[in-house]
């Protein structure tokens, strides 16, 4: 898998996920197989480029390259502007968001809502491929709603304006994350243009996601909800897709380090305060896969408690308990 002039280690790729592909979040998933991580949206209006939660999400220090960032906005110029900033910033791939479907982008016309302006998809996908020299991307989903549906025709006029890629979410706007996603709508996708083509949606497992491929003919897999709480899916859908099989999941102590490990670079990254609410989310999700039940009045603390200290004490002692117990 190759986006411009970056050949990838392997062609399963990190979904973006405002809220949640975040540093912390990303360094976890390239160390489990990610071939490709993107960034939460961060958004074309660089006026608000200083703000508590700009700053986090631009903060690209240290990250494996390709360093990939997408953008979120609706006027061409801006978007453009915003490219050439987050290049500047150390992006070497920029994504732009077209795929969204959250209420509070959509009603500003971006994300997903641009779908229904093929025109002006065109013209912003030209502007931000004119204004910078990395490669430009764009994840889209099949249309604004199940009778407008029009994948291809944007596909193709991505294509035209020289993006180097396309990620399908396989469910129209309206649709939002519910329903059979339309993997024969990125089948057709992929036949229409010649730039590569990602697919993306309810990829679960290794096995899911060879049927998807060999379904769409897609050229990479995009996971998105189901690696929450099980980053190492990334490498068992790596292995499988290249070999045909793949290991079962890390030992109970080696999923303890990386919860651990997590935990502890969301708090450093955020501090203390703001880390430990960021937190919760991601224990509530690894929790839901660990192997052994945790008593509701622990969960309640762990997930309650106001201090970090205390809520990295509380998971680490669940974890190596239960590591001890499993191991017995």
């Amino acid at each position: 898998m190759q986006i411009g002039q970056y050949k990838l280690a392997n062609n399963v790729l990190a979904a973006p996920m405002a809220g949640v592909t975040d540093k912390p979040y990303r360094k976890v998933c390239r160390e489990h197989g990610a071939g490709l991580v993107v960034s939460e949206m961060v958004t074309s209006q660089l006026d608000l480029k200083h703000t508590t939660k700009s700053k986090f999400r631009l903060d690209l220090k240290g990250e494996i390259e390709p360093v990939m960032v997408q953008i979120v906005g609706t006027e061409p110029e801006q978007l453009a502007e915003a490219a050439q900033f987050n290049v500047s910033n150390g992006a070497q791939i920029i994504d732009i968001n077209m795929g969204c479907p959250a209420k509070k982008v959509c009603k500003k016309a971006a994300g997903s809502a641009l779908l229904a302006n093929e025109p002006l998809v065109a013209e912003i996908l030209q502007t931000v491929v004119a204004a910078v020299e990395v490669p430009v991307t764009v994840k889209i989903r099949t249309g604004t709603t199940p009778e407008t549906r029009n994948a291809v025709t944007i596909a193709k006029i991505a294509e035209d304006a020289g993006v180097s890629a396309i990620s399908v979410h396989g469910r129209t706007r309206e649709c939002k994350f519910v329903g059979q996603v339309e993997y024969d709508t990125i089948a057709l996708v992929k036949q229409s243009v010649s730039i590569p083509v990602i697919a993306n949606g309810d990829v679960h497992s290794p096995e899911s996601a060879a049927k998807v491929l060999a379904h769409t003919q897609a050229d990479a897999i995009m996971i998105g909800r189901a690696a929450q709480g099980q980053p190492w899916l990334f490498q068992q859908v790596a292995d499988y897709l290249a070999d045909g099989c793949y290991s079962e999941i890390p030992d109970v102590s080696d999923r303890a380090s990386t919860i651990i490990d997590h935990i502890a670079n969301i708090h450093q990254f955020y501090g203390e305060g703001l880390g430990l609410r960021l937190a919760r989310k991601h224990i509530k999700w690894y929790l839901a896969h660990w192997p052994s039940e945790i008593s509701v009045e622990l969960r309640s603390h762990i997930s309650t408690c106001e201090d970090a200290s205390e809520q990295r004490e509380l998971l680490s002692h669940f974890l190596r308990q239960s590591c001890l117990q499993l191991a017995a």
